[in-house]
């Protein structure tokens, strides 16, 4: 395993625990080149993750796609070996300011403990389809 595809394990690991959407958009032919490695949503916050190894730094595409994800609103953070390990903490920081609320471990109350973290969500819809 290359050492970016480890970084990107982690985060997955992270993602998966924490209940967030994500996918990982591949460029190319028919892609948004520059796209980051995760677009992850949670809690309604919109999150573009590129993953790096070794040093690595965004080329000037993938920080033009940051730049745009920031002025839309949305955050964008450049992940590698460093500052994987704090991937969780920001996330789960963000999901509680904005959400005013305690990020509880998966089938706990907020009383409970767990390793797990699960954000409850809110769905509406908007429209259905008839079959």
């Amino acid at each position: 395993m290359t050492p970016e595809a480890k970084v990107k394990k982690k985060v997955k690991d992270v993602l998966n625990d924490i209940g967030a959407y994500y996918t990982m958009p591949v460029t190319g032919g028919y892609g948004n080149s520059g796209a980051p490695d995760f677009i992850i949503c949670i809690a309604g916050l919109f999150y573009g993750i590129e993953c790096k190894a070794n040093g690595g730094k965004p080329t000037a595409l993938q920080l033009k796609n940051h730049d745009d994800i920031r002025k839309a609103g949305g955050i964008a953070l450049v992940i590698d070996e460093t500052n994987v390990d704090n991937l969780r903490k920001e996330l789960i920081s963000h999901v509680e300011k904005r959400t005013n609320s305690q990020v509880v471990g998966a089938g706990q109350n907020a009383k409970g403990s767990s390793k797990g973290h699960k954000v409850k969500h809110q769905v509406r819809v908007l429209r259905t389809v008839d079959e």
